[in-house]
């Protein structure tokens, strides 16, 4: 093996020294939608679930999902699945070769988390 010297080399920069760019933050914000729709989506399941088993299950399942928490979580699982959407829509765009100098993809990366808040409040209105 070869004899590395490691006192001499610097050290990769680590999060302290880098700032968060508007990029960095929307890719953070997909992986944590991501997962997060997860909780959502077994919530529903769930629900459906006991509705299949019976009235007292369903009860019990729809009590939590109607609370304030459950009203909450789905809320946000609303908002994940509009921001997954449209970060998946600006990651098409990517693939085509398009949006890719600075400038652009800040703005996408903007649409991306402006866009989601939006869409999220008028579907809450509208539904």
């Amino acid at each position: 093996m070869a004899d590395v010297n490691r006192g001499d080399r610097p050290l990769s920069p680590h999060l302290q020294i880098y700032r968060p760019q508007i990029t960095s933050v929307t890719s953070i914000l997909t992986r944590i939608t991501g997962n997060s729709l997860i909780v959502g989506s077994i919530l529903i399941v769930w629900w459906f679930l006991a509705a299949a088993k019976g009235p007292e299950a369903f009860a019990r399942a729809d009590w939590v999902l109607t609370s304030w928490i459950g009203d909450l979580i789905m809320f946000g699982s609303l908002w994940a699945l509009w921001y997954h959407t449209l970060a998946g829509i600006r990651h098409l765009i990517w693939d085509s070769g398009r949006g890719l100098e600075l400038e652009t993809a800040e703005k996408l990366g903007w649409i991306v988390i402006i866009g989601s808040a939006v869409l999220t409040v008028l579907t809450v209105i509208v539904v």
